[in-house]
């Protein structure tokens, strides 16, 4: 019986990327036939400023595999996944970023997993190549610093490359927080899950599109969704604090100093609930993660 995979591909300018993308995703397409299992690509243009969507355009005019949703402006690299899973009616999904880091053959060895029994397969990297060593051991830390808060274990040095069930992608989509964590949220729904070993590549082509402050943002986005350490944290903190601050007006030294610590962690405490109160607000305004402009060969 033939099966389907979508392979949901979010887009943000990588025209200079998009021709290899297509010819690797093609060729992936037609060996996978023989395992009988239909291919179809869902590209989420998130308000590309070059012309990346008028090259997914002409491919659409070709291949009716490819599917293009297209935003009314740029609304972030984890919605337009969403967006892509939301539209995805296949017997399986598949995410992959564009810039072919992750390689697309990997898939059909993902496929097979799943063939196993297993009903997410997740890219785990060996190497990173072309990444500088400020990024790799940043990368490193984040991980095992967010295992450390969380009641969930992510496994580590993984993205969002993965090979999911329908059932997982219909678990993951009816999580609608506007700040998301996807390779988090992709843990916490659960199911029988495995890693398929490879060493990523460097861009093929452009710059990436995560500087240092978009995975800070990231990496808040995975903390205060994923944990409510840092609440228990100023917990800690104060407790401390306030042992500390009695030693000192026991000793009758460093008072001021010790006033100007509270007065820090107060700042730090406040900044904290300020940032879970804003999310919750965020929450509350009940807006869409995301607006289409138009969809290209929905069928």
């Amino acid at each position: 019986m033939l099966k389907t995979l979508d392979i949901v591909i979010p887009i943000y300018n990588e025209n200079g990327c998009i021709d290899e993308l297509l010819k690797r995703l093609l060729n992936l397409r037609e060996d996978l036939s023989k395992e009988n299992l239909d291919t179809r690509f869902i590209f989420v243009n998130d308000g590309s400023t070059d012309n990346s969507l008028q090259m997914l355009e002409g491919y659409a005019e070709k291949y009716k595999c490819v599917k293009i949703i297209n935003f009314s402006r740029n609304f972030g690299h984890e919605i337009a996944v969403i967006a892509g899973l939301d539209n995805s009616t296949g017997d399986y999904t598949a995410i992959i970023d564009a810039d072919l880091q992750d390689p697309p053959e990997l898939i059909k060895d993902m496929y097979k997993k799943i063939q196993e029994g297993y009903q997410v397969a997740y890219g785990k990297r060996l190497k990173r190549k072309d990444e500088n060593a400020f990024k790799k051991v940043t990368a490193y830390l984040f991980y095992r610093l967010l295992n450390k808060l969380c009641d969930i274990k992510l496994p580590t040095d993984t993205g969002n490359f993965r090979l999911i069930t329908a059932d997982v992608r219909n678990a993951i989509t009816k999580v609608r927080e506007h700040k998301r964590f996807i390779r988090g949220i992709a843990v916490w729904v659960g199911f029988k899950s495995v890693p398929v070993y490879y060493d990523r590549e460097g861009r093929f082509a452009g710059e990436t599109h995560y500087p240092l402050s978009a995975m800070l943002k990231l990496a808040l986005a995975a903390i205060f969704e994923m944990s409510t350490a840092p609440i228990t944290l100023i917990w800690w903190l104060a407790s401390i604090l306030f042992i500390a601050f009695l030693a000192f007006l026991i000793a009758g030294q460093h008072i001021i100093s010790a006033i100007m610590f509270v007065g820090f962690i107060q700042v730090i405490a406040t900044a904290i609930v300020g940032l879970y109160s804003g999310r919750i607000y965020e929450e509350t305004r009940n807006r869409p993660l995301y607006i289409i402009d138009k969809i290209t060969n929905n069928n």
